[in-house]
């Protein structure tokens, strides 16, 4: 039907334009953008689900972090634990020299001042080995005087106790038996009488103290296993999910670039036939010549 008031094939042609030029811009958008969803309105169950995934790839991020900081602290004490060792078997050296009845009180009065000065050391190491400013044996509140809680996950649920308390009181209750110098906070306490007086039982304490002390180490060697084995495999996680993330969020440009170029040829079809329509009105005054 000519009418000059409605043109049905024209307003028909708008629309086609408008659905066209939508599809265009939104094809512009996620190739300028690089994703697929660039608002709730693109997919919002995908947006949801992204987003949630997002959260928990940020949260494993912290968690791995957190993972390496702590491994860190403990080879910062197994560092520290390594030296005590070398300096309790330099220590039992002494003794053991001592205790040889080829050695006069002379010998062992100088070896004595020796072994004094290491228990100093000794005390010095418990009290002062620190990890970003705190100190780790000091028995006036040092970290591995209670149980550690490692956040090693994203979840308020995926933590991971150790615990070192034990070993590291019987590491002290030990030193303390063989070298009465030994304090685990300040400086060391007055000299000994260890080689003087009774070398050969220090030969046995001494003893008793370096495996007490391998047993802590044991147990921070474990505990950063297992951290390390926690950081593997919270990468793993990571990048999976990170994965299903891009899958739901990113573009396929191949796909896209299509759908961009169908629309830029819909848009000229449409634009050139919205002008063949608009012609259309003129053709009711040739009715009336």
């Amino acid at each position: 039907m000519l009418s000059l008031h409605t043109n049905a094939a024209a307003l028909s042609a708008q629309n086609s334009i408008t659905r066209t030029q939508n599809s265009l811009s939104t094809s512009m958008t996620r190739l300028s953008t690089g994703y697929r969803i660039n608002s709730a309105m693109d997919d919002a169950a995908g947006l949801q689900i992204a987003t949630r995934l997002k959260t928990q790839t940020s949260g494993m991020g912290v968690a791995m972090r957190n993972t390496q900081n702590s491994i860190s602290l403990m080879q910062t004490a197994e560092g520290a634990l390594d030296e005590t060792t070398n300096i309790l078997n330099r220590m039992k050296d002494l003794a053991t020299q001592a205790a040889d009845g080829s050695s006069t009180s002379a010998d062992q009065t100088a070896m004595q001042k020796e072994f004094n000065t290491l228990s100093d050391e000794l005390s010095n190491i418990f009290s002062n080995t620190k990890f970003g400013g705190t100190a780790l044996f000091n028995s006036a509140g040092g970290k591995l005087t209670s149980a550690l809680t490692f956040q090693i996950g994203a979840d308020s649920s995926e933590t991971m106790t150790g615990d070192f308390t034990t070993e590291l009181t019987q590491v002290g209750t030990d030193i303390v038996a063989a070298a009465t110098g030994f304090v685990t906070t300040g400086t060391g306490a007055a000299a000994g009488t260890e080689l003087t007086a009774s070398a050969n039982a220090t030969i046995g304490t001494l003893t008793t103290a370096i495996d007490t002390v391998g047993a802590l180490r044991s147990k921070l060697g474990a505990v950063s296993n297992r951290l390390d084995h926690v950081y593997n495999n919270l990468s793993n996680i990571s990048t999976n999910t990170k994965n299903a993330s891009g899958r739901i969020m990113d573009v396929d440009f191949a796909s896209e670039s299509a759908t961009m170029t169908s629309s830029q040829m819909l848009l000229q079809a449409g634009t050139a036939m919205l002008k063949q329509t608009n012609s259309q009105s003129s053709l009711v005054l040739s009715l009336l010549q």
